[in-house]
């Protein structure tokens, strides 16, 4: 018997060998970062976990800031963890502006990875995950001229499914640079207002917190006109 490649066989280029190698290291990551957090994680998904997850995240110290951290990553990577849950417990945690950092920390860490896991996976590895219909829309914008402003639109409006944004816009020629900086400066008055009322219904400041919610919603409010306005076509209503 020869040991000798069938010719016929089409070979793995070495570009779909790191290809297969970058997204075997993806669920690596994943997989390592969930296990060692996941006593956290589960407590998010039950009655009062919000209460016990403080409790947790609070007796384990300066430890806790990287375990919230890791939770926030995920959120953004993996997206089954409510984000609004994440900042909420930041906030109460840490105060308004710690919370908030912590929170940006972890939103410009996770939303580099990604894009440079996009740029060495493609296309085909965003189409598996994200719904055909978000990634022919993002085209649409790409070539109006108007991508820059709708992403950061998109990154404002609190509520809205970023972490789809954020595999998506790699596949443009934005660059990482330019990426992180509107996508994460979008997000700092919903990560701020968000970290500073559930500090306010923490310490008994109610009609404040109710303010912060309100103003989050103006801000979605005022996000989605913008939105609406880039998006129609010239001529349409």
């Amino acid at each position: 018997m020869s040991d000798k490649p069938d010719p016929g066989k089409p070979k793995a280029s070495h570009a779909d060998k790191v290809k297969f190698v970058g997204l075997i290291a993806f669920f690596v990551v994943v997989a390592v970062i969930v296990v060692l957090v996941w006593p956290y994680i589960h407590l998010v998904f039950e009655p009062d976990g919000l209460d016990h997850l403080i409790d947790r995240v609070q007796s384990a110290g300066f430890g806790g800031v990287l375990i919230l951290e890791a939770i926030q990553f995920l959120q953004v990577v993996v997206a089954f963890i409510p984000g609004e849950v994440v900042q909420i417990a930041a906030g109460m945690l840490y105060g308004p502006w710690w919370g908030a950092l912590i929170i940006l920390v972890g939103c410009v860490v996770s939303s580099a990875f990604i894009y440079m896991l996009v740029h060495k996976l493609g296309a085909p590895f965003v189409h598996d995950m994200v719904p055909q219909k978000y990634t022919a829309k993002f085209r649409e914008f790409e070539q109006s001229g108007k991508f820059n402003m709708v992403v950061f639109v998109l990154f404002l409006i609190p509520g809205l499914p970023k972490d789809v944004f954020t595999y998506i816009t790699p596949l443009s020629d934005m660059k990482l640079s330019t990426f992180l900086i509107i996508a994460n400066t979008a997000r700092i008055p919903g990560i701020v207002l968000s970290t500073y009322a559930a500090d306010g219904l923490l310490e008994g400041r109610i009609f404040e917190s109710v303010v912060m919610f309100g103003v989050l919603a103006l801000i979605a409010v005022a996000a989605l006109l913008v939105y609406n306005k880039l998006s129609s076509k010239p001529g349409s209503k």
